[in-house]
């Protein structure tokens, strides 16, 4: 089944949850926060989106994020680009007690669906889920940057790697 931009969609949704974490100091906080904090901002980046008949596609991508007034919850604007051509997504994101959970939209492609989660010591490990789209990806958080790598259920796509830097 050729997904083509739905996979791609799919993998910004990735990285709309994966990109949710960064390792806090270890100086005890006066007050806890949410592993939430750390994404306010713009980060951007680059990689690639492997497909099953072996070819593979750069892309780039620059991500936004938006502190809602609770600050366990955050908005956030993925907008990513490649050759074949261009996504937006649009997500609110929460943490509860280790776990994420969030739901996206796909502006023009029309699509929806949830995110689902938990914080790990390195990062996050999310699902991503719609009507068209299942994937799963692990978030590895090195320093400024961040390691994102999603895997496509059950499509023409294998996975999308991306390396993002807060910026």
């Amino acid at each position: 089944m050729e997904l083509g931009w739905k996979g791609i969609v799919g993998a910004a949704f990735g990285l709309i949850l994966l990109t949710a974490y960064t390792t806090a100091p270890r100086a005890a906080p006066v007050e806890p926060t949410s592993p939430l904090d750390k994404l306010v901002g713009r980060w951007v980046g680059e990689g690639f989106l492997g497909i099953k008949d072996g070819a593979s596609e750069s892309v780039k991508c620059r991500v936004t994020y938006i502190p809602a007034e609770n600050t366990s919850h955050l908005k956030q604007t993925v907008r990513c680009a490649s050759a074949a051509g261009s996504i937006e997504v649009q997500s609110n994101i929460a943490h509860s007690a280790g776990h994420i959970s969030g739901s996206w939209s796909e502006l023009t492609r029309n699509m929806r669906g949830d995110l689902s989660g938990k914080v790990t010591p390195r990062g996050f490990q999310v699902m991503v889920s719609g009507t068209d789209l299942s994937a799963n990806m692990n978030v590895v958080i090195n320093g400024p940057r961040q390691i994102i790598e999603i895997q496509f259920n059950n499509t023409s796509l294998i996975g999308l790697t991306l390396v993002l830097t807060k910026g």
